[in-house]
C-alpha cells in the first residue's frame, strides 16, 4: 500500500506538517472534486472557492475569498502538492492536486485524509461512511489497517477519547491545529444516516452548480 518509512518528520524538508487550514481546505477540496466530479477536474480558482467554501461535508463552513485561495495554491505549490493543470492556451487556469504522488498514498489513504482535512477528527466508522463517495472500503477492518498504516508514517494521529465520548477520533498531521473536541452530552440521538442522506443531496446540488459555472466560462 504505502511505504512506513515516509513520515511527516522525514519530509519536514517539503513542508510536510506545516500546512495552514485554508491550504487544507484547498487540498481537500482537490482530492474530493478529483474523485466525485472528474468531469470538471481540475478546477478553476472559482469553481475551487465554491468546493472551499460549501455548507456540506464541510467542518466548519467557511468563506474564503479567491485571494486567500490563489496564496493557499502558491505556498502548496512550492510544497510540491498542486500545480497549474491548464495549458498555456487555456482562457482559465485550473489546478490539480499531486499529493498522492509527493507522499506515495494510494485511493484509500488519500481519501481518508481528504476526509480529515474537510471534516476535522472523526472516528474510524465516521470516516468509512464519509469517505464511501471517494473510495469504498470493503470493510471497517480495511480501514482500520489504512489508519494505522497513515499513523505508522506520521500523516494521522489517534486522539485521547474525551469525556462522554464512545470511540476515540482520529485527526490528519498534515497541518493546522486541532479544534478543542467538544464533549458529546449523554445519550445524544444519532442521525448519521439520515444526516448523510441529506448530505449527499445538498453536495450534488453543490457540485452541479460548480458544473453549470464551469459551463459558463
Amino acid at each position: 500500500m504505502t511505504e512506513p518509512s515516509e513520515s511527516v518528520g522525514a519530509g519536514a524538508g517539503r513542508g510536510v506538517g506545516d500546512a495552514d487550514a485554508v491550504e487544507l481546505r484547498v487540498l481537500g477540496s482537490l482530492i474530493e472534486k478529483q474523485r466525485t466530479t472528474p468531469d470538471v477536474y481540475p478546477l478553476s480558482l472559482n469553481a475551487l472557492r465554491l468546493a472551499c467554501n460549501q455548507a456540506t461535508n464541510r467542518d466548519p463552513v467557511v468563506d474564503y475569498d479567491e485571494a486567500q485561495i490563489r496564496t493557499a495554491l502558491d505556498r502548496l505549490g512550492r510544497k510540491g502538492w498542486t500545480r497549474v493543470a491548464s495549458g498555456p492556451g487555456s482562457r482559465v487556469a485550473k489546478y490539480r492536486h499531486l499529493l498522492d504522488e509527493a507522499l506515495r498514498l494510494d485511493v484509500g489513504s488519500l481519501a481518508l485524509l481528504s476526509v480529515l482535512m474537510l471534516r476535522g477528527p472523526q472516528t474510524a466508522a465516521e470516516l468509512r461512511l464519509r469517505s464511501e463517495r471517494l473510495h469504498p472500503f470493503l470493510s471497517f477492518d480495511e480501514v482500520e489497517r489504512a489508519l494505522h498504516e497513515l499513523e505508522q508514517r506520521g500523516l494521522v494521529a489517534l486522539l485521547e477519547r474525551r469525556p462522554g465520548q464512545k470511540e476515540q477520533r482520529w485527526t490528519q498531521l498534515l497541518g493546522g491545529e486541532a479544534p478543542p473536541e467538544p464533549v458529546a452530552p449523554p445519550s445524544a440521538p444519532q442521525a448519521n444516516g439520515l444526516e448523510e442522506r441529506v448530505a449527499r443531496l445538498e453536495q450534488q446540488v453543490a457540485e452541479l452548480e460548480a458544473a453549470l459555472d464551469e459551463l459558463r466560462r
